[in-house]
């Protein structure tokens, strides 16, 4: 089996590439032809932790995204998210350009919210979207227009970038996802969500076997397992369960607190570091705080 890169960032990938970087860099356009002279070429697999937007004027190829194989040929685009298991294929690589940009790069340039704003952007089943003449000639001069700007050496050279970007992002709203439903897409086929909830159960099934002193489950644990960056983890749970991550491992600890206090002779105490608190009384104020009883008093009702 080929050894799967994880954590793939910009300058990774430049150095992937053969191309030297001077400084870390969260914006960057590239002409596929230039970075990939021979053809055809079969790329290692990846978790990259940064956004590519693929506008293919002349060329054909295959996406491999998780599960999901994608062919796509000429005047087509298509962006690909972090997190994923991906990799990709070029048969033919006459005229393309591609834009990788990092989560930081849209909340600092366009919006602190964007994930708002531009649900589809944790959208996971992205196949290529074919483009008309029209269609296409719109796309291409906003490409064309970040290359420019991307050479440059304005003062405010990604701000600029972010407006061009924006304005991107809001004709590929505008084109292919109005109607993108992130609630629908978590319940249905979000392999984020499952392979976090199935990490959750995991992980609280090992707290509920485990007799011994924990650690308190936290976001960047999760996240480091799925090889996400926390903020967009969070983003994509919160998009597509209308729960935060905290809120999750809130109510698992809630649940497993109130088993162990039904069903075990351990002590409040030993329940709470079992849990990872670090101390008693706050796992009492917390017990409390969700349930309107302190552990002992929960313990005494007999709630099954």
């Amino acid at each position: 089996m080929a050894e799967i890169i994880v954590h793939h960032n910009i300058s990774d990938l430049y150095k992937t590439l053969g191309l030297s970087l001077e400084e870390e860099i969260d914006f960057t356009v590239m002409s596929i032809p230039v970075i990939h002279p021979t053809i055809p070429f079969k790329s290692p697999q990846l978790r990259a932790d940064y956004f590519s937007f693929i506008l293919t004027k002349e060329g054909s190829g295959t996406y491999f995204l998780d599960d999901n194989r994608f062919p796509y040929g000429s005047s087509t685009f298509y962006f690909t998210n972090p997190g994923h298991l991906k990799s990709y294929e070029l048969d033919e690589a006459k005229d393309a350009l591609i834009i990788t940009l990092t989560e930081k790069f849209l909340q600092e340039n366009i919006n602190q919210d964007i994930f708002n704003e531009f649900p589809f952007l944790l959208a996971e089943i992205v196949p290529p979207k074919e483009l008309s003449h029209d269609e296409f000639g719109g796309f291409e001069l906003l490409y064309q227009q970040i290359v420019t700007e991307f050479e440059s050496t304005s003062t405010f050279k990604n701000k600029i970038l972010g407006n061009l970007f924006g304005i991107l992002l809001l004709k590929v709203k505008e084109k292919f996802w109005s109607q993108y439903d992130p609630i629908e897409e978590g319940n249905r086929d979000s392999q984020i969500v499952k392979s976090f909830k199935q990490i959750l159960e995991k992980r609280f099934k090992e707290i509920l076997e485990n007799q011994q002193a924990g650690s308190k489950l936290q976001v960047q644990e999760l996240a480091e397992e799925l090889s996400l960056h926390p903020n967009y983890l969070n983003a994509v749970i919160k998009s597509k369960t209308g729960r935060t991550v905290n809120d999750w491992i809130t109510q698992r600890t809630l649940s497993i607190a109130k088993t162990l206090l039904n069903n075990t002779s351990s002590s409040s105490k030993e329940i709470a570091y079992q849990l990872g608190f670090s101390e008693p009384t706050h796992f009492s104020r917390f017990f409390k705080k969700h349930t309107g009883h302190t552990p002992n008093e929960f313990k005494k009702l007999d709630v099954k």
